[in-house]
């Protein structure tokens, strides 16, 4: 579950025409010139706002919404009918939502029982600050592939880390990277996980079949993600980590919390509730109760304190045990269902963007012709890649953009006779693995707000994530070298040369009529 995605078929998203009725064939068709204008526009509004002057990115979304709008309607479409579909969009990501609003009242919650405390305090006296990086990876792919929630195990698990990381004065940036691929990692190869569900019945193709396919891009991903951690954790001698003051924390932690195993029932709630495939709000709601038990039976908090830390956040203000070293204030004093407020206000902008951009058909415009001209599997893979990565920043949401990627590439993957594991692996590379690093998307958003770190200082940092679409594509282009290693074709069917040779036919057809078109 990277992002709880909303779970609607390819048909919720179909389009018919304008809000009077008016087919979309019978709509004016801009140019590919023509079509470019709005997509030039927002990748300066996206680059130049917040990437270079780091403007607000919901106010980037806006405007690059607006810039789409502007461009439907001028191409026939009507304002209601993108306010329609962002409020359509919006309806079915509900459940997403309210799972960005509970972590926020989780983290809150074990807080305030101690159980991110104990984490910490386990962390401090069992991992060596050489190995962090690393055992930040493996640990937090273990709890995601139990679990099949990148989104879980960052704001449970991987908080924990980020606290230990801050404890030890070591990078932050390079802690998020890691627990930001060990997170996807375990999603990607989770059969519990909804994208890695989705994508594979987007495609048409066998779970587990595609589970085994994503194999030959996942391991040399995790392999080089280890190494890179691995590298940069040497560089952490004992210099570098003042043990005196790691010592100091978790007196401090004993001092200000009581520890004891007990207060791993919370994150056992979790993982038990999603082993076993129960609702994950449900989940979520259960193990924040459990937390707010131990917060009153094992630490002593009053019933205000509890209810504050689930809402606004936990403070130590509301600790008794006297004066609180400002190392800690800064690990502890954080969630609360408000925090997640400005990542759920961000959903309105990302969905209204997303609803201009469907609006517009820019996308088909750009790419209908390019993809019906690819004719080598390098190409064709890369492209998917690359428009997969390019629709997942337009609608930050997962579900739709597999659906519009198998829409698009389905007929030129079949005729290349390479097997739907193909697509559904392109999309899981360039799809599910790469949201999180841009700012604008909503798991973006959800990971730079939790973690406390910035998308693009944990982004190179984030090895897993960008090296899985790089490998995904290189095995693409040598499969002529390579003999197709990690590239499953099928077997030609009966007649297969004259179905080929007849699609080959309507490509030509279509392309001669797009010419006419644009003429």
């Amino acid at each position: 579950m990277t992002a709880p995605h909303e779970q609607a078929g390819p048909e919720a998203e179909t389009d018919t025409g304008t809000a009077d009725g008016t087919a979309a064939a019978d709509l004016p068709q801009p140019n590919v010139a023509t079509a470019l204008v709005p997509v030039v526009a927002t990748v300066a509004i996206f680059v130049g706002g917040i990437g270079i002057m780091e403007y607000p990115a919901e106010l980037m979304l806006i405007f690059a919404g607006v810039v789409f709008a502007l461009f439907a309607v001028w191409h026939g479409r009507s304002m209601g009918q993108i306010v329609t579909g962002m409020g359509e969009k919006i309806k079915r990501a509900l459940p997403a939502i309210l799972i960005l609003l509970s972590i926020g009242m989780l983290i809150g919650t074990w807080m305030i029982s101690g159980t991110i405390p104990l984490m910490v305090h386990y962390g401090l006296e069992l991992i060596d600050p050489a190995y962090l990086y690393v055992l930040a990876f493996i640990v937090t792919a273990i709890v995601a592939t139990f679990t099949g929630t990148s989104w879980g195990a960052g704001g449970t698990i991987g908080v924990a880390l980020i606290g230990v990381a801050e404890t030890m004065d070591v990078s932050l940036a390079i802690t998020a990277g890691a627990v930001v691929s060990g997170a996807y990692f375990g999603d990607k190869l989770s059969p519990l996980s909804d994208t890695t569900n989705m994508s594979a019945l987007a495609a048409g193709a066998n779970l587990y079949e595609h589970i085994r396919h994503m194999l030959y891009t996942a391991v040399p991903s995790s392999l080089l993600a280890i190494t890179v951690f691995l590298i940069a954790g040497s560089s952490i001698g004992a210099s570098s980590v003042d043990l005196n003051v790691l010592d100091q924390t978790s007196a401090e932690l004993n001092r200000l919390f009581t520890l004891n195993p007990l207060l791993l029932l919370p994150p056992a709630v979790v993982l038990i509730g999603s082993i076993m495939k129960k609702p994950p709000l449900v989940v979520l709601f259960v193990s924040s109760i459990s937390a707010l038990l131990l917060g009153v039976l094992v630490q002593g908090f009053s019933l205000g304190n509890l209810f504050a830390a689930a809402t606004s956040g936990f403070t130590t203000d509301m600790l008794p045990g006297g004066d609180v070293s400002e190392t800690l204030t800064s690990l502890l004093e954080r969630g609360g269902l408000y925090s997640m407020y400005s990542s759920a206000f961000f959903v309105f902008c990302a969905f209204f963007f997303a609803s201009a951009l469907e609006n517009s058909n820019v996308l088909r415009i750009l790419l209908g012709r390019l993809i019906r001209k690819l004719r080598s599997t390098g190409g064709l893979v890369a492209t998917t890649l690359l428009s997969g990565f390019a629709i997942i920043n337009g609608t930050s949401n997962a579900l739709v953009t597999f659906f519009l990627v198998n829409d698009l590439y389905r007929e030129p993957y079949r005729r290349q006779r390479l097997h739907p594991v193909n697509l559904s692996r392109s999309m899981e590379d360039s799809v599910t693995i790469t949201e999180v690093l841009m700012p604008w998307t909503v798991s973006g958003v959800f990971f730079a707000t939790t973690l406390g770190v910035g998308n693009f200082d944990f982004l190179p940092w984030a090895v897993f994530n960008w090296s899985g679409f790089l490998f995904s594509a290189l095995l693409a282009f040598l499969a002529p070298l390579t003999r197709d290693f990690g590239i499953r074709r099928i077997e030609r069917e009966p007649k297969g040369d004259a179905a080929d040779a007849a699609d080959d036919g309507r490509a030509a057809a279509d392309d001669a009529g797009e010419a006419s078109t644009a003429r």
